[in-house]
């Protein structure tokens, strides 16, 4: 069945937003198709069940949010992303490293987790701390990696149990398993169940502060130039996100729990995603074609849809 063409165009815009591409298959989504062997995690795992889902979309959003809260990984958004140019650029780059890593053979793995920390090399400056001292940064700073790495996986959960139901075998199962990504990524020693987790997150609250730069950085996560078709979508997804922080970091943003039905809202929200882009990402459609020439059967499933 032919879709409407507002929904077409929607969802090209969507894919473009996430993959960089209107047809959702950029290049390094096709070599997902290639590979010798089912990568880090595979069917079944934990991490394929939570980056699969829906949800994702809004861990995205509330990693950011996190982000922002470390004056040296904030002081590495601001100083050297083009986050403001090339917003969606971005946001592209993010999504293909946590794909690939998810979905692709181990070479391609250490690849993607390689390019980032080559990207990485270069970002690097200075900030002031709480009490107005001058903090040299490197964004490989292993303090910043574990970071990134740690509100990234809890993200990740946070939003799967709030819109995508419970995770096969736990959150401990998927923090046991994403810790491969941190390693791959330099951590030296990733949490591995969710007390960990929670409890590593927790023991930067002392670094973490809110100033003018996080407040400029959270008004543009709020409100980014998406334009009228999917902005109104992302300011109900950006109010989820807010809702599902724990309550400490959301104080400490300065931020609110919307006095509306934000979660459910939310939920509806992603259903609508899921109704433009299709039941099956192109990356996991072409991350089975692997699975299928290395199991030797004929064919994985359908064409991608997104």
């Amino acid at each position: 069945m032919a879709r409407p063409a507002l929904t077409t165009r929607l969802r090209g815009r969507v894919l473009t937003m996430f993959s960089g591409e209107p047809d959702g298959t950029p290049d390094w989504v096709r070599v997902l198709e290639t590979g010798d062997d089912e990568g880090y995690f595979g069917p079944g795992s934990a991490v394929w069940q939570v980056h699969s889902g829906m949800p994702t979309v809004v861990a995205g959003i509330r990693a950011l949010l996190m982000q922002t809260l470390h004056p040296g990984a904030m002081a590495g958004v601001h100083d050297h992303s083009r986050f403001r140019e090339d917003p969606l650029g971005r946001l592209a780059g993010t999504v293909r490293w946590v794909l690939t890593t998810t979905f692709a053979d181990r070479a391609q793995a250490r690849a993607a987790c390689e390019w980032v920390a080559r990207l990485h090399e270069s970002v690097r400056g200075e900030y002031l701390d709480a009490e107005g001292n001058l903090v040299a940064y490197s964004a490989a700073d292993s303090d910043l990696i574990a970071w990134v790495h740690c509100v990234f996986a809890d993200a990740f959960i946070g939003s799967h149990e709030t819109w995508g139901g419970a995770i096969s075998g736990g959150s401990d199962r998927y923090v046991a398993e994403w810790a491969t990504a941190g390693i791959l990524m330099g951590m030296p020693d990733p949490p591995r169940t969710r007390a960990e987790l929670d409890a590593r997150i927790a023991s930067y609250l002392p670094v973490l502060r809110r100033d003018a730069r996080v407040d400029d950085a959270v008004r543009w996560l709020r409100n980014p130039p998406l334009g009228r078709g999917i902005g109104p979508a992302y300011r109900m997804l950006f109010a989820g996100a807010v809702a599902s922080l724990p309550s400490p970091y959301r104080t400490l943003l300065g931020l609110r729990r919307p006095w509306w039905p934000a979660l459910t809202i939310t939920r509806a929200a992603l259903w609508w995603l899921r109704l433009v882009l299709g039941p099956e990402s192109s990356s996991l459609s072409y991350t089975k074609r692997r699975l299928a020439r290395l199991s030797g059967t004929q064919s994985a499933g359908p064409t991608p849809t997104r």
